[in-house]
């Protein structure tokens, strides 16, 4: 059993079933029929909560063990999604596949591996696609609520705004709140907040 399968064994879900708060903010951008790639989706609560919004919805995990509690949770809320286990770094994510790209807290990768996730994503989003990311700043090292403790698998303004400097930026936001998702992030949390859309 790897470190996630260990990670997700339980009957509880590790980062509850509730979608996270940003990505519910950005609600409006979302349209029934548009393709969603929830990415590193875990147990599911972003990709069933983007699928209950008319999204046609792919959600992708390394865990076997999370993916089959994502397909619990949406037979349970009566949505449809597609599920497919696989490694992100290995696995061909398309190009102008989608019409959204949710990247919620993806931070196991480190900086070679972030390389690799980011230019995946940039590919596989069609023109005019949307990247929405939400993740942690160093700053969370202090706050200890959730997260790697490697302040390299962290976030800046100036990271993103770098990285993404070929897409058009929409929104991008540094801030401090209180979260609560389940037992793995609970607490007030150093966030950060990106809306990108890919122009050509």
């Amino acid at each position: 059993m790897n470190i996630w399968d260990e990670r997700y064994a339980g009957e509880e879900y590790f980062f509850g079933t509730e979608p996270n708060a940003f990505l519910v903010s950005q609600r409006d951008l979302l349209k029934p029929g548009m393709s969603c790639l929830a990415v590193a989706d875990g147990e599911g609560r972003n990709g069933v909560w983007l699928a209950g919004q008319g999204l046609q919805v792919l959600s992708v995990d390394y865990s076997e063990l999370a993916s089959a509690k994502a397909g619990k949770l949406a037979k349970q809320r009566g949505v449809k999604l597609e599920r497919e286990v696989v490694d992100l770094l290995q696995w061909d994510w398309g190009s102008a596949r989608f019409d959204i790209v949710a990247a919620i807290f993806i931070q196991f990768a480190g900086p070679a591996e972030r390389e690799i996730l980011f230019a995946n994503i940039k590919r596989c989003l069609k023109p005019g696609g949307l990247l929405l990311l939400q993740g942690y700043t160093p700053r969370q090292l202090e706050y200890g609520t959730g997260g790697p403790p490697l302040a390299e698998n962290m976030y800046t303004e100036a990271m993103l705004r770098t990285v993404f400097a070929d897409m058009e930026i929409l929104h991008l936001r540094e801030h401090d709140d209180f979260i609560s998702e389940g037992v793995a992030h609970s607490g007030m949390s150093a966030l950060i907040d990106l809306v990108a859309r890919k122009v050509s």
